[in-house]
């Protein structure tokens, strides 16, 4: 059981995995098989250092944004909800993860949703929702598994469908889809953009900046630069004895330079991993797809798409995080409960992907209208699930992705008609 959890938990295993079995399967001899599946899993841990680097910057930017702005509530990270309900209930969500995996494939392979997802770190947080939901309604453990884990199936080969003919604007082609468990949110924001479709021909990425701005025409310029002055404003209002104690013997001015152009350096990581793997999957998968499930397509993490639109990333991010930030007042001046701070790393990946989906329909508009409504919907949404959680021990933090939340806010409703 650990191997499996352990297994499917790991996104570059399993992708070397596939990768393997489609180069086997289209006789390539052993220096190809071993080529394409270590590139493969190489190039996917490249990415993974580079989400890791960009995550890890901005938690600490979190830290310094909430001390500095006197910010109290609960912070919707998944990460430390998952390590809670996992404690609790353990053998419930691991047995929904496996049974998850599996029940995609059995999808994929029986129905027209031909989408076979990848990301095992958010198929684990949405095991955790369904697997506290189900238990808070007294399910015994084996029913909890086969719902959940047919539940999570489902969604996993159902939801990237909804992403699809954006997915085909955004990247030309109709061989990958979007894995990420915000995907009505994306497809929303490519609605939205829809919006604005006669200033689709203004992309962000064509955004003619002033010559003394010249330089945000290249991504990572563009990216240090934003990165510095939020840092530097968050450092400022945080002062030097709360920063002091992340920077260690760092200077608590220097701190934030350093964190600034780490992301940045995450960032430029990350692209050089997705470049790497998806060449080298998409080669291998078309094989399984004829053999095994016919037309099926895998579906991947959200960084697969940056490299198409990278400045829609950046402005996805900044309008999803002050959707964010206008959340907490709104939650604040009508005395929500509870009050859902926004995590810069949720809003980075998953505001930054809302606006690549709504500026590949309607420009700069739609990538900052699209973006601004996810970053409304993973503020909000949480607030309702959260008294479940707490109910259940689960406290401090809560699962913000849309697709969990909607998911688990429409399971709820369906289990309470018969309570």
């Amino acid at each position: 059981m650990d191997f499996l959890v352990s297994l499917l938990s790991n996104p570059s295993m399993l992708l070397g995995a596939f990768a393997f079995i489609g180069l086997v399967s289209q006789k390539k001899n052993g220096t190809e098989v071993l080529t394409g599946t270590f590139k493969t899993v190489i190039g996917f841990m490249v990415f993974s250092v580079g989400a890791t680097t960009i995550t890890g910057s901005l938690q600490n930017f979190n830290v310094l944004f909430q001390t500095g702005f006197n910010i109290t509530g609960v912070v919707a990270s998944p990460e430390a909800a998952t390590a809670l309900a996992q404690g609790a209930y353990g053998f419930v969500v691991s047995s929904t993860l496996i049974l998850g995996f599996l029940m995609n494939l059995v999808f994929a392979r029986i129905t027209p949703l031909k989408n076979i997802l990848f990301h095992g770190g958010h198929s684990l947080f949405f095991a955790c929702v369904l697997a506290l939901i189900l238990k808070s309604y007294e399910f015994s453990d084996s029913m909890a598994i086969v719902i959940g884990g047919t539940l999570l199936g489902f969604c996993s080969a159902a939801l990237p469908q909804l992403c699809q003919p954006f997915m085909r604007k955004i990247t030309g082609g109709d061989d990958v889809a979007i894995g990420h468990f915000n995907m009505i949110g994306y497809a929303a924001s490519g609605y939205i953009g829809n919006l604005f479709g006669k200033y689709k021909a203004q992309s962000t990425e064509d955004i003619n900046f002033p010559k003394w701005l010249s330089f945000f025409r290249d991504f990572l310029m563009g990216v240090s630069t934003i990165m510095l002055i939020l840092f530097y404003i968050a450092t400022l209002a945080a002062g030097s004895e709360a920063t002091g104690e992340l920077s260690g013997s760092i200077h608590w001015l220097v701190y934030p330079l350093l964190q600034a152009f780490t992301f940045a350096a995450g960032m430029s990581i990350l692209m050089t991993g997705v470049r790497m793997f998806l060449a080298e999957l998409t080669a291998a998968f078309v094989s399984i797809s004829e053999k095994f499930i016919p037309n099926s397509r895998p579906a991947l993490d959200v960084p697969t798409i940056f490299p198409f639109a990278p400045t829609a990333v950046l402005v996805g991010f900044l309008s999803s995080y002050a959707a964010g930030l206008l959340a907490i007042v709104i939650m604040a001046t009508f005395s929500f409960p509870v009050i859902i701070i926004p995590a810069a790393h949720i809003c980075f990946f998953s505001g930054g992907t809302a606006g690549v989906f709504g500026n590949s329909t309607g420009g700069w508009r739609g990538a900052v209208a699209g973006s601004f409504f996810v970053g409304l919907l993973l503020a909000f949404l949480p607030a309702i699930l959260y008294p479940l959680y707490a109910d259940m021990g689960i406290e401090g933090s809560t699962f913000p992705n849309v697709d969990h939340n909607i998911i688990g806010i429409l399971l709820d409703q369906f289990l309470n008609i018969f309570r």
